[in-house]
């Protein structure tokens, strides 16, 4: 319909409409019928990164809403893409916020904005048109899985003849006025026909698809291929089924085996869970070799058997034309012969496994974002909440707009009537800056005891193979050794490879256990990292069996209190008052915002006492048992929790 600002089609039903339009109709505007209506271009849309709430969904617009003292809604990006293409470039990079929205829209199909005193939805069906590299950072499962299709743009490897052919065709294109060459002239027709025609097929493909149906046989296929894969939920099958319809539409025929095939590595497989397993020592030996043949007297009975089958089965053949005479002559629907996935969601077909996206080997962890009123990027207004720091002027006068006519007359007569606007308390909003954070990894280490120069060496391991990724992470390292009577920070917050190296030459080792104060003091180096406003997560990886032999008193410089030990002996603290105190410390951990506890056991589970799981579970945090552990390991586990507590 012409002048209207969602590209609404004459035949929509009130789904189709926004609320702009339905409170028109219902007031006894111009009917539908009577409307006049124009044809339009598709819009293509392109939403880019730095995108804000108010541009992408839509706000107030400041000079009607003071032209007519009345809010005024302006539409947005997502108003412009409905019935068009929206394109997303690296829609992996956005901000969760943003994320958000589009999620939203994706499965609804509509957007609702409740904001500045507006409240209004609108459809927004776009076409959506993402690319993301996991190389930069991974997308996130959810958004990944409302999005139909998943395309790998490495499915296929080029040949060198073909990465010449594409540099040749990109140097000697030419965006406006004549190519460089007859050869990219005539290559630019021969393109802009098949487009021509491929636009015809889609016309007539749209009309075909109406009718396409799916039998029962070949969508029991697409969901036994779902399974076997892996998948979650039921929108991989879902999705399956149209892309089977879109594939035989676009070929104006039935759908075929071939058409689940493609929809299996379009959407299915970039859905599964599988992970590619070297192949086992028993797969890869020799068949074994055939058995001897039987004795003669066997064979003979083999022979009469078989000769008993046969006339059975001639005898099933001549009654069944009696059976199909009944019934008419129907095509069976075409499926696949072999499912792609093995039943252990293992890709069997060679061409599944570079046709998918990405292989799911975990998750991948994002990275951290500290929320502030000072610096970072500003993502959205908010009402202020103390001081005033950095004020959003577009939505305090946004929000100041509708007022700014009723205003005015109230300020004639008065010293106040120069003023071109009129800003009150109310209209103030700040901003809500955003900025990325890395976490801080705390190696709370045990150096007690005759393992100590072990546990040492797998803990420096750890910390300068972590360091190595510290720079894309922002993640910062940090090592507090605990022996004798206290624990001390042996190497600070850093990404210093350097310093970290030459911090860690001398390792101190052998005396006691002072657990508690171990943990106490990486709280406090957490706290005092998170107050530099660089540090969103903080984890402490406890590397200790568990056991505890010096008091939280002794460690501060004070003597042990014998009458606060039940069961003390010789003026000693007994295991029962030293675990109770560590576990206390645990629990001040867990009560802390951010932190977050990884207990590694280094002692064999045949002999461990299960006071580290004790430990993790008082801090509400994870356990795991290494009883060989080196720096690979540690680092490798240590990684996993990071990711799992950013994702």
């Amino acid at each position: 319909m012409k002048d209207i600002s969602y590209q609404c089609r004459l035949f929509d039903n009130h789904q189709g409409m926004d609320d702009f339009l339905k409170t028109e109709l219902a007031n006894g505007g111009t009917p539908l019928a009577e409307r006049e209506t124009e044809v339009i271009d598709a819009p293509f849309v392109q939403i880019p990164l730095n995108v804000m709430e108010d541009r992408l969904i839509g706000s107030a617009d400041l000079e009607e809403s003071v032209k007519t003292g009345k809010t005024v809604f302006s539409p947005g990006l997502l108003a412009k893409a409905h019935r068009g293409v929206l394109y997303v470039d690296d829609i992996n990079l956005l901000d969760a916020e943003t994320a958000n929205i589009l999620l939203n829209v994706v499965t609804d199909g509509y957007v609702i904005v409740e904001r500045e005193g507006i409240s209004v939805r609108y459809p927004c069906r776009p076409l959506l048109i993402a690319t993301f590299n996991p190389d930069e950072a991974e997308l996130r499962d959810h958004l990944l899985d409302r999005i139909a299709v998943a395309l790998s743009a490495d499915a296929q490897v080029l040949t060198i003849d073909e990465r010449l052919e594409a540099v040749t065709s990109v140097l000697n294109f030419s965006g406006g006025g004549k190519q460089a060459t007859d050869e990219a002239t005539a290559a630019l027709a021969e393109a802009e026909e098949q487009e021509e025609n491929l636009k015809t097929a889609i016309v007539f493909a749209r009309e075909y698809i109406k009718d396409l149906k799916l039998a029962t046989t070949q969508m029991q296929y697409l969901c036994e291929e779902a399974t076997r894969a892996g998948c979650q939920g039921h929108r991989a099958e879902i999705f399956a089924v149209e892309v089977a319809k879109a594939s035989a539409a676009l070929e104006g025929r039935q759908v075929n085996s071939e058409d689940l095939r493609l929809a299996v590595k379009l959407a299915i497989a970039p859905r599964g869970t599988f992970m590619e397993t070297p192949m086992d020592e028993d797969e890869m030996m020799p068949p074994p070799p055939p058995p001897p043949p039987p004795p003669q007297n066997q064979m003979d009975e083999q022979d009469e058997d078989k000769e008993d089958d046969t006339e059975e089965e001639e005898q099933d053949e001549q009654d069944e034309p009696e059976d199909q005479e009944d019934t008419p002559d129907q095509a069976e629907p075409e499926i696949p012969q072999e499912f792609m996935f093995d039943i252990d969601a293992t890709p069997i077909d060679p061409d599944l496994i570079d046709f998918t996206s990405r292989e799911r080997s975990g998750k991948g962890g994002g990275r951290g974002l500290i929320f502030s009123q000072d610096r970072g990027r500003y993502i959205k207004p908010m009402l202020p909440k103390g001081k005033v720091t950095r004020l959003a002027v577009d939505a305090t006068l946004r929000a100041s707009a509708p007022y700014q006519k009723s205003r005015r007359e109230r300020a004639q007569g008065t010293k106040d009537e120069e003023r071109g606007v009129f800003i009150e308390n109310g209209d103030v909003r700040v901003k809500k800056m955003a900025r990325k954070a890395g976490s801080l990894i705390i190696f709370v280490v045990d150096a007690s005891g005759s393992m100590a120069l072990n546990r040492m060496n797998a803990a420096k391991g750890a910390a300068m193979s972590l360091l190595t990724e510290a720079y894309q992470s922002r993640d910062q390292i940090c090592l507090i050794p605990f022996q004798g009577e206290m624990a001390d920070v042996l190497l600070p917050p850093t990404k210093s490879i350097a310093m970290a190296k030459k911090r860690l030459e001398a390792m101190p080792c052998g005396g006691g256990s002072p657990l508690s104060h171990a943990l106490q003091t990486a709280m406090l180096t957490g706290l005092n990292a998170q107050k530099t406003g660089d540090v969103g997560k903080v984890v402490v990886v406890c590397i200790s069996d568990g056991r505890a032999n010096v008091p939280m008193c002794v460690s501060m410089g004070e003597e042990f209190d014998a009458d606060a030990d039940e069961d003390s002996k010789d003026g000693k603290p007994s295991r029962k008052y030293l675990k109770e105190e560590v576990l206390a410390t645990a629990k001040q951990m867990a009560a802390l915002p951010g932190f977050n506890l990884l207990c590694i056991d280094t002692e064999n589970k045949f002999i461990s006492t299960g006071v580290a799981k004790e430990i993790a579970n008082a801090a509400g945090g994870k356990y795991h048992q290494i009883s060989k552990a080196d720096g690979n390991a540690i680092a490798a586990v240590t990684q996993n929790a990071l990711n799992e507590i950013k994702g």
